[in-house]
């Protein structure tokens, strides 16, 4: 049985490419307005296996927001996803470059593929989704339209690769999180993100980033959020990444006294591997 996880976007968008990436090809999705509805639909057994979340992105940095939906859920995070933004113009089989006169997709995708946009002279329409404006030129046999998304899109919708990696920066990956009800226990798991509050002594912050460093464990994230309600106080989400999990065991047993309301969201393997 094919596994069913919800994405943000429609099909073709970057987050059915992780998805796949991560569950195989013939995994189906359930596309999503909103994050949000990305994690309730991840959060219901009789609707899906689990959800992807786009986390943080190279070059715009990290989704906020995301950060607290992960907070007040109580899903888990089984793995990770990194993936190479790439951008292509798409057109409807048998379009030329100088037919085109207009070229949509989501502004993000525009704006990161201005050094080639800007070489002609098509009018550029703002769209919600890149792969929706893949769909669109499908529909309407578009002559004089093309959009900017994936290949996976350019496939799903039968349209044509007319530029390929179109985009200025090569280098711009998107971090996918794969969340899923249950902990599953992961072999060689080599990461793990966890959420703390520290305690009001002086310092306590320092002294947990201590305990963590001299388990030998390094520490790729540390992102600060206020707590709503507060004045000022913050919790913090970290990525930690490791050799063995009992490094990442001994760690957590040292911060434990130095913080409040701490949270393991998932353990898991590192799929930072581009």
């Amino acid at each position: 049985m094919a596994i069913k996880v919800s994405i943000q976007g429609y099909e073709g968008s970057f987050h059915q490419v992780a998805a796949r990436q991560f569950f195989g090809g013939d995994t189906e999705v359930i596309p999503c307005a909103t994050f949000r509805e990305v994690m309730k639909i991840a959060a219901n057994k009789k609707e899906s296996n689990g959800g992807v979340m786009a986390i943080e992105n190279s070059i715009a940095g990290s989704i906020l927001p995301n950060y607290t939906l992960l907070q007040k859920s109580n899903l888990k995070i089984v793995g990770e996803v990194y993936l190479r933004i790439e951008q292509n113009l798409l057109v409807y089989p048998g379009v030329s470059l100088s037919e085109i006169k207009e070229v949509h997709s989501h502004p993000m995708a525009l704006l990161q593929c201005m050094d080639f946009l800007e070489k002609h002279n098509w009018k550029l329409i703002e769209t919600e989704d890149t792969a929706l404006s893949a769909l669109h030129i499908h529909k309407k046999k578009s002559q004089h339209i093309a959009g900017i998304a994936s290949v996976l899109a350019a496939d799903l919708f039968e349209l044509e690769v007319l530029a390929p990696n179109i985009h200025t920066q090569k280098d711009n990956y998107t971090r996918f999180l794969i969340l899923q009800r249950e902990e599953v226990e992961i072999k060689d798991a080599n990461k793990a993100s966890i959420n703390f509050q520290t305690n009001h002594t002086q310092g306590s912050l320092v002294k947990v980033l201590a305990k963590i460093s001299d388990e030998g464990i390094n520490l790729s994230k540390l992102q600060s959020m206020p707590i709503a309600g507060t004045n000022f106080k913050y919790s913090f989400h970290a990525d930690l990444e490791f050799d063995n999990t009992k490094q990442f065991d001994k760690a957590m047993k040292g911060i434990k006294p130095l913080t409040e309301d701490i949270k393991v969201y998932g353990i898991y393997k590192n799929g930072n591997n581009h």
